[in-house]
């Protein structure tokens, strides 16, 4: 029992040293910052996150969906419009710092756009948390079917993980996925805002399956520089860099799935659905050719 005891203490003593060490070495020019410094903001959040996620669909079950319009145009045109804005901030303020799209070192500087790039950062990383009413809206219109894996497991770890990345790395090559994703975002958002207004607007909306497409050449791309800069020795985090890899791989596995279940075997089955339908009608018409040829005593026509 002693030794149970005096073990559970050496580990708690050991994480507690490692807790101590990674503040250390976190970023100074974010400290301060709304949700920065403790981990435990993001993981409350988070926990409450997957508490609505679970509990949601009981308390929504006999109950009417909700329309929500007057809430879901606002609300995606306003994501939409602060997507651009982090996207604009830190492809401006990369510019100016001749920033290498390859392989850009953390620079812990003051400099104003450094700063500026930081704070950007940090908006992606808060608007992660505004993207947990994407879920919330689904839950509320009962559109349970859009609550797969792939969304949730999307919108929870995206929160977390770029907490590390604001904690941590709120510059350097951190700017490029931030900066790639918010400008898809834009669409994303745009997308959403205006289907709301529903079918007679919706009809119009033709590019939502490349969106999908963007999303898988961002995150290949981005794995594949995430590979190049582990092969190369990128001053950059090591393991920021496996865990980009990594995280992207399963982002492809996962859209990927999305997209072959979405778009092509759905595509395959409506094709199906329509030779059948075509061969139906041809059918029919063919049958009813026959049958009045018949009644017509012009049988020999046939044969």
């Amino acid at each position: 029992m002693a030794n149970v005891v005096n073990s559970t203490q050496s580990f708690i003593y050991d994480l507690y040293n490692f807790y101590q060490w990674s503040q250390a070495m976190a970023d100074q020019r974010t400290k301060g910052w709304m949700l920065v410094d403790s981990p435990f903001p993001t993981l409350v959040y988070t926990m409450i996150y997957f508490l609505i996620v679970w509990a949601g669909p009981k308390l929504m079950k006999n109950r009417k969906p909700f329309q929500l319009t007057w809430a879901l145009v606002p609300y995606n045109l306003a994501m939409a419009a602060l997507n651009l804005y982090i996207a604009v901030e830190l492809l401006c303020a990369s510019t100016k710092l001749r920033y290498n799209y390859l392989c850009q070192p953390v620079s812990k500087l003051r400099h104003p756009d450094e700063i500026r790039i930081a704070s950007a950062v940090w908006w992606y990383y808060f608007s992660k948390l505004l993207e947990f009413c994407d879920t919330f809206f689904f839950i509320l219109r009962k559109k349970d079917n859009q609550l797969t894996f792939l969304h949730v497991y999307h919108h929870s770890t995206m929160f977390s993980l770029w907490w590390i990345g604001i904690k941590w790395v709120p510059s350097g090559s951190t700017f490029l996925p931030a900066m790639a994703n918010s400008f898809i975002h834009v669409l994303m958002y745009t997308y959403y805002g205006l289907s709301a207004f529903g079918p007679k607007v919706a009809r119009y909306l033709w590019w939502k399956k490349y969106l999908t497409i963007l999303q898988l050449i961002q995150f290949t791309t981005a794995m594949i520089m995430g590979i190049n800069g582990i092969r190369s020795g990128c001053d950059f985090p090591l393991w920021m860099q496996y865990t980009l890899v990594i995280y992207m791989i399963s982002f492809i596995v996962l859209f990927g799935n999305f997209y072959i279940k979405a778009y092509i075997e759905k595509g395959s089955k409506v094709f199906e659905g329509n030779s059948r339908s075509q061969m139906h009608v041809a059918n029919g018409y063919m049958n009813g050719i026959e049958h009045a040829m018949l009644q017509n005593g012009d049988c020999k026509k046939l044969h």
